[in-house]
């Protein structure tokens, strides 16, 4: 999953990604948003036909059931049908504002569809994607001391719990820890060159690491609103850190939790 101009620093991690994972006899797909021209926008147009409903139009309802009935558009059928046969997931991109570009949220409200890619009873640990590994790669305008826990931006790991927790995850998929390429645009070329040798290493072994740490969906009380169970919480309240970035129990944050995993 793709978004950059031709000749970025981003078109070189993902080409670097595309030639290191080839070498390793995978097959790799790439969807290049922009070459795509990939719509964004999640309207009744993504459904082939007549709606159910068009009077009180509920996407996430109706696309359920063209899916299920083999009438989302092709667009969506075909990156489903990608997904669908991929072990690995790599979004490459420049984080704009703090996540992912408006052309790849668009590749994500249209594509990750209820049914297809989560359901009331199948998501977070218990995902349709639990057997499916998932990666954000991307580019930062600002450099790392600002998105430290005393910088100005604020604390990475709490930009990314929406996107790895509430997408990724949400979804099932093991994700696996970020590979952050920072400020490259405000570094000498050299050491641009520097991080993409650092990303070609990695991805020699990209495939057996570890994923991050997120609380079990079975912690969780489903019958009190998916409220963490006591018994999980009192075994944890004495603890010096919460158990993850969003369900910190009023504790402090654990350090790297959705940067390294392990922790």
């Amino acid at each position: 999953m793709h978004t950059r101009a031709q000749g970025s620093f981003n078109a070189a991690a993902k080409d670097a990604a595309v030639e290191v994972l080839a070498a390793q006899g995978c097959t790799v797909r790439v969807s290049d948003l922009y070459a795509m021209k990939f719509k964004a926008t999640a309207t009744a147009e993504d459904i082939t036909g007549e709606v159910k409903n068009a009077d009180h139009f509920r996407y996430a309802q109706e696309t359920n059931l063209a899916w299920e009935e083999g009438k989302l558009c092709a667009d969506i059928t075909e990156e489903q049908r990608k997904l669908t046969e991929a072990d690995l997931i790599i979004f490459q991109f420049p984080m704009y504002w703090f996540t992912v570009p408006a052309i790849m949220k668009g590749w994500i409200d249209r594509v990750l569809t209820l049914g297809f890619a989560y359901s009331q009873e199948k998501r977070y640990s218990q995902g349709i994607f639990k057997d499916k590994k998932a990666m954000l790669s991307f580019t930062t305008g600002s450099h790392e001391s600002m998105f430290s826990s005393n910088g100005i931006n604020g604390d990475m790991n709490v930009t990314l719990w929406p996107l790895q927790n509430g997408i990724l995850h949400y979804c099932g998929f093991q994700v696996l820890a970020p590979q952050i390429f920072w400020a490259p645009s405000h570094i000498p070329s050299e050491v641009r060159s520097t991080m993409l040798e650092g990303w070609r290493t990695r991805l020699q072994g990209v495939l057996g690491e570890k994923p991050l740490y997120f609380t079990p969906l079975d912690c969780f009380d489903r019958e009190k609103g998916y409220q963490l169970k006591p018994e999980v919480h009192e075994k944890h309240a004495t603890k010096e850190f919460g158990l993850t970035v969003g369900i910190h129990l009023g504790l402090a944050l654990p350090p790297n939790n959705q940067m390294k995993a392990g922790v």
